[in-house]
C-alpha cells in the first residue's frame, strides 16, 4: 500500500520536530516521493550523515520489497 505525504512527514517530524519539511509526489502515483528536510541538527554533519539520519526515521517503512515507501529522493540542508 502506498504512503501519503502526511505519513512520510509525520515519520520524519518525529525525529526532527523543528525541521522544515517539504514532501513532493514526483510521479503523481503515491509511490515516488521527494523530501527536502532543513534542520539545525544537520549542522557540522556531512551530507551522508544527514541523509542517514532521515532514512533511519523511515527505516521500517522502507524495509525491503514489502516496505510501504519504495522510492524517496532526499535532500537535506542546514538552515541559512
Amino acid at each position: 500500500m502506498a504512503m501519503e505525504a502526511q505519513e512520510i512527514e509525520e515519520l520524519i517530524r518525529a525525529q526532527f520536530p523543528d525541521a522544515k519539511i517539504t514532501i513532493t509526489d514526483l510521479a503523481g502515483d503515491g509511490n515516488h516521493w521527494a523530501a527536502e528536510v532543513i534542520d539545525e541538527s544537520f549542522r557540522g554533519k556531512n551530507r551522508v550523515q544527514q541523509q542517514r539520519a532521515v532514512y533511519a526515521a523511515l527505516k521500517d517503512k522502507m524495509a525491503g520489497s514489502n516496505g510501504a515507501l519504495h522510492a524517496l529522493a532526499l535532500t537535506t540542508k542546514v538552515p541559512e
